[in-house]
């Protein structure tokens, strides 16, 4: 199990920036892994290959529906015995 956050940037003009992250965003709901929209990145969780083929689709999603070229930056965390979002911040988050 691993959790990857990553960002994909178009390069555009600003006011087309929104409508083609949510595009890349879009890709990775469908997806099936569990992940959080953050203000400046979005963080999946899963095995590894899913992971990186899901960055790999928002990326590649975002360069084709209207931005001729994407940065995509990426940090992942990759333990062997299978690390979670909510093992790593679960003691930061109030309990309900």
């Amino acid at each position: 199990m691993a959790i990857a956050e990553f960002s994909v940037l178009p390069v555009v003009e600003e006011s087309k920036v929104n409508e083609i992250v949510e595009k890349a965003i879009k890709v990775v709901m469908e997806s099936g892994l569990k992940y959080e929209v953050e203000p400046n990145s979005t963080t999946v969780e899963g095995d590894l290959d899913k992971v990186m083929e899901v960055i790999k689709n928002a990326h590649i999603v975002a360069r084709d529906e209207g931005s001729g070229r994407v940065i995509t930056i990426i940090k992942i965390d990759d333990k062997k015995s299978g690390i979670t979002m909510e093992e790593k911040v679960k003691k930061f988050r109030k309990e309900a």
